[in-house]
């Protein structure tokens, strides 16, 4: 069958095995050739896609709840979604959600997610006590930070390329209402966002939205939204039906002058300097998922989602010199996203550095990739890197050179029997055994 990311680039004909339980994870592997685990295909690129994929959506159960310190044991295949669904009501809330909740356990330990609170809570693998993953030789061990912890820290943002995770154990949020208190603050210009994260460096949730094709004085400019869970209101989950879109969208629908309109409307309605409102966290956090299939807004071609972050030290510069290629170009983003960072973990190949990460999509056109060559060598010479769940093209040179610890990603990848049995088109493009 074809498959493709979440950016529908590339795409591939698969393989594709369903194992409905661990023991069947462990017998697929036992088969020859390559293959990659795949949970929802969230993943924008082309990290989960090889001629043979491995599919946990079938590893869905809930195993083990502790009410006492919201310890979550549960199979791999679990979504966001479903967590979420079931543990709310309870009073609990996700350590760290990415930007969508339909994303697996297993896919966001493999991609080491990050949400907006990472200043203040870090990665969502700091919040994972222990996985399950078959290896390549169709064992299943154990991994956390004591037990095997090298192939722990390597499986975590590993991208699937050390195992197949079939289960894992997670630490849940205590809440005590289901809303979002919500600030928005006017944002000029990229220092005056960039101050504003250092303002609100206290507050649990940041994030901007960044107009990335304003020019001069109003380069950067960006609505800068933090939140807080409400202590009062009730726990509840969002039943707003989603719309959906129904087919894709004429490739011409997104253009500069479309975007450009659509960024100027939408700085523009906030109003005033500050203003704050009550939300759900379905709104707060998943704003696109109200939108089923959203990913057909940029036509049968595709996008190429592009994030990056650069450190702190130049952060400002960078970003500010990464703005203006952008908008020299004309190729602006539609969704344009602008966060900062705290500290890195000690997983080698997680995203997150302290520092500035902006994420940008591009609809798939023959003039992109050269502008995305040019922002890659920007981002390297401002000392960054490029997220991998993101990534569709990134070449092995620049991957390496962001990246410092791949060699001992290998090394492990080599001990534990996944050499030779967990390759996607991401890994063999990057340069990966």
């Amino acid at each position: 069958m074809e498959i493709s990311g979440w950016g529908r680039y590339p795409k591939i004909d698969a393989a594709v095995t369903l194992p409905a339980s661990a023991v069947a994870c462990a017998s697929a592997l036992k088969g020859p050739g390559l293959l990659i685990p795949r949970g929802l295909g969230r993943s924008y690129g082309d990290s989960s896609l090889a001629p043979q994929v491995l599919e946990t959506t079938e590893l869905q159960y809930f195993q083990e709840f502790d009410p006492e310190t919201g310890v979550l044991a549960c199979d791999a295949g679990v979504s966001l979604f479903e967590i979420l669904n079931v543990f709310v009501p309870q009073g609990w809330f996700l350590p760290v959600s990415p930007g969508t909740r339909f994303v697996t356990v297993g896919g966001a330990i493999a991609s080491d997610v990050h949400g907006k609170n990472h200043h203040i809570d870090g990665t969502f693998c700091e919040h994972v006590l222990s996985l399950d993953i078959a290896l390549g030789n169709g064992e299943i061990v154990t991994a956390s930070l004591t037990q095997n912890p090298d192939l722990f820290h390597a499986t975590c943002g590993g991208m699937g390329l050390t195992g197949v995770i079939v289960s894992a154990r997670i630490r849940l949020k205590p809440i005590t209402s289901s809303d979002i208190l919500e600030t928005t603050i006017k944002a000029p210009n990229l220092d005056a966002v960039l101050d504003g994260f250092e303002k609100y460096i206290g507050s649990t949730y940041s994030v901007a939205w960044i107009d990335c094709l304003a020019k001069g004085t109003d380069l950067g400019r960006s609505l800068l939204m933090i939140g807080e869970h409400a202590t009062d209101g009730g726990l509840k989950v969002a039943s707003k039906k989603p719309i959906t879109i129904p087919m894709d969208a004429p490739t011409q629908l997104l253009n500069p002058l479309s975007i450009k309109a659509f960024n100027t409307l939408y700085y523009g309605k906030v109003l005033q300097a500050e203003q704050s409102r009550r939300t759900s966290c379905e709104t707060y956090f998943y704003p696109l998922d109200q939108m089923l299939h959203w990913n057909r807004l940029y036509g049968k071609p595709g996008f190429l989602q592009y994030q990056f972050v650069i450190p702190t030290a130049t952060g400002r510069e960078g970003m500010r010199r990464i703005l203006e290629e952008i908008t020299e170009s004309g190729q602006g983003s539609f969704l344009a996203v602008l966060k900062a960072f705290g500290k890195e973990n000690g997983n080698y190949l997680s995203f997150p550095v302290e520092g500035y990460t902006l994420a940008l999509d591009f609809k798939v056109t023959p003039s992109i990739f050269k502008l995305l060559d040019r922002l890659d060598e920007l981002v390297l010479q401002y000392g960054g890197r490029l997220y991998l769940a993101k990534d569709a093209r990134m070449t092995e040179q620049t991957f390496k050179a962001s990246y410092p610890r791949w060699q001992e990603f290998e090394a492990v990848r080599r001990k534990y029997h996944a050499i030779g049995k967990f390759a996607s088109l991401q890994s063999t493009r990057l340069g990966l055994a």
